[in-house]
């Protein structure tokens, strides 16, 4: 079990004294004022516990269970005070979330107790993450799968714009990029219930009958009603449900007054629409059109954003299977000689389709040099994991 913990207080003899009782039970360390132990936060892994003096000078004990609440969210925070009265407790509750007051002085027995019982939660709170995490992070991976196998076009067109959602998202440093980029791989997850040759059709930008366009324009809707039955994906599924809206036409919200549109689906709208209109003309030619709706249908500063990213971070490159390298994107279906179709364009470049085109070259053949799209970035990292 992790034993790292923090005792703050601005009196040396007092954590002096803490850290003599409690060193043979816990890992202590100490931070002589509200100002040491903030930095503390910043620069050192989490702590198990944090346990602050509620008066000190320059920065209070409110203020660094708050940074810590902030920092390191799973951390357990505990209140020393002498001035118990409510207003005090009530700023520490709402601002630094603890899960404990003591007051001072506070015997190293009871202080010790408290640590325990500190640390026990502290587990448990990390073992419900790494659950909560490994269960969202798996039925994000599920529906993907299912979607690779149902309706491969959809799903490369949501691989396709997953990839420049990341970039977008760290351009305009959106905070909760985690949720956008999961709501671009689901984007198309609704997709589901459109029969292939529809969407086949669509992407061809062919006229559609009515009841055709009818599926794809509800598609967003049927995606975000399947992802809300997965616990913590309710913003993932608002931004998938409006994907669609324009700039120029507020969502409406009941008898309310008009919702402003999200700016996670304000990115997929741009995305969408531009992976669209470029499986029929080129990126200039597809850009030139998105930029002419500039204000009505888009946000002008996700175009600004999609431009520099198409021209600093993607690099086009025609290799051969052993030169291809994990996290490139495919620019082109991958066929066997004889024209079936292995990969198809949009996917990224995992180790399974390695092997798979490994072993159909040593069987049908595959069509090489192949046509792929480099990301200069750092390695993508599971956005779920920081959800």
């Amino acid at each position: 079990m992790i034993k790292r913990v923090l005792l703050v207080d601005d009196e040396p003899n007092i954590l002096n004294g803490y850290k003599r009782h409690l060193r043979k039970q816990f890992d202590v360390e100490v931070a002589d004022g509200g100002a040491q132990a903030i930095k503390r936060l910043e620069n050192d892994e989490a702590y198990a516990v944090v346990v602050s003096d509620m008066q000190m000078p320059d920065v209070s004990g409110v203020q660094v269970l708050a940074h810590a609440a902030k920092v390191h969210p799973d951390t357990v925070r505990v209140m020393l005070t002498g001035n118990a009265d409510q207003n005090t407790a009530i700023v520490a509750v709402n601002e630094g979330r603890i899960f404990h007051f003591l007051n001072k002085p506070c015997q190293p027995e009871q202080l010790a107790k408290t640590l325990d019982a500190g640390l026990r939660q502290y587990q448990l709170l990390r073992a419900e993450h790494n659950l909560l995490s490994k269960t969202l992070g798996g039925s994000v991976s599920l529906m993907t799968e299912v979607l690779s196998l149902v309706n491969p076009t959809a799903f490369g067109s949501s691989s396709r714009i997953r990839h420049l959602t990341r970039q977008i998202c760290s351009r305009l440093s959106i905070a909760n990029a985690w949720e956008v980029e999961v709501a671009a791989m689901l984007s198309k997850i609704g997709c589901v219930s459109v029969p292939q040759e529809t969407l086949e059709k669509w992407y061809g930008a062919k006229p559609l009958t009515a009841e055709e366009q009818k599926m794809v324009d509800t598609h967003p809707l049927v995606g975000a009603n399947l992802v809300r039955k997965i616990p913590r994906l309710k913003g993932v599924a608002r931004i998938i449900e409006l994907q669609n809206c324009r700039m120029d036409k507020p969502v409406p919200k009941g008898d309310g007054p008009a919702e402003e549109i999200p700016l996670g689906a304000r990115v997929l709208k741009v995305l969408v629409d531009y992976d669209a209109l470029i499986s029929s003309s080129s990126a200039t030619q597809t850009m030139d059109v998105i930029a002419n709706q500039r204000k009505t249908w888009y946000d002008p500063k996700v175009i600004d954003a999609l431009r520099v990213v198409l021209q600093e971070s993607e690099v086009i490159k025609s290799l051969t299977i052993a030169e291809l390298k994990l996290g490139m994107i495919f620019d082109q279906d991958v066929k066997t000689n004889d024209g079936g179709i292995l990969v198809t364009k949009g996917q990224e470049v995992n180790q399974s389709i390695i092997e798979r085109l490994q072993n159909f070259q040593r069987t049908q053949g595959v069509q090489q040099p192949i046509s792929v799209r480099e990301l200069i970035c750092e390695p993508a990292k599971d956005p779920v994991a920081t959800a």
